[in-house]
């Protein structure tokens, strides 16, 4: 059977070129899509990180807050004594009812697993505080809380230490005011002067 009408084969002549083209288009889009949708995962996966790492924060800050809580506590029991174990914030032993100092025992939302409890060998091995134990390196790395500016700078997480001090005591006998002290050094040299 032979063609009757005028137009020209695919095998043949400007056609088969501009295959050729539209083909490389295609490629050509193909790869620009796949580049865009790897910054975006990119971008997605940093942007995630980041809502973890204000996660870590907010979670560290409430197991440091439960400890001082269990650590001020003063009805009754033990006071100013760290916990031995975590699990002593959700339910304390010293009273004979239920006090809770922390509602759960939240995960470290970096790593998924159990906060790393900080014990301190001086207080006889109690718990302090908690730490992550995920060795990223932290997006954030300036702008803390007040409560938070040693995290300033660090290279990993396991660095942030969400650890409850308390406030250290004044021995007000041992430091007068700075005023009463130079009131008392005039009015010796008003003495010496004296004849």
């Amino acid at each position: 059977m032979k063609r009757s009408d005028n137009r020209p084969s695919l095998n043949q002549g400007p056609l088969r070129n501009e295959q050729g083209m539209v083909l490389l288009m295609v490629l050509l889009a193909v790869v620009i899509i796949g580049l865009a949708a790897g910054m975006a995962g990119s971008t997605w996966r940093d942007m995630m990180a980041r809502v973890k790492e204000q996660e870590l924060l907010f979670r560290g800050d409430q197991y440091r807050r439960a400890i001082e809580s269990y650590y001020n506590v003063k009805h009754g029991g033990a006071q100013n004594v760290y916990p031995s174990k975590l699990e002593d914030l959700l339910k304390d032993a010293r009273f004979p009812g239920t006090t809770r100092h922390l509602r759960k025992l939240w995960p470290d939302p970096i790593t998924g697993d159990a906060f790393v409890p900080i014990k301190d060998p001086t207080k006889g091995g109690r718990i302090t505080g908690v730490k992550s134990g995920s060795p990223n390196e932290p997006f954030k790395k300036d702008g803390f809380s007040l409560e938070n500016e040693d995290f300033t700078d660090k290279k990993s997480y396991q660095e942030w230490l969400f650890v409850y001090e308390p406030p250290k005591q004044v021995n007000r006998k041992a430091q007068q005011p700075k005023k009463v002290m130079q009131q008392n050094q005039q009015n010796q040299q008003n003495q010496q002067n004296q004849p």
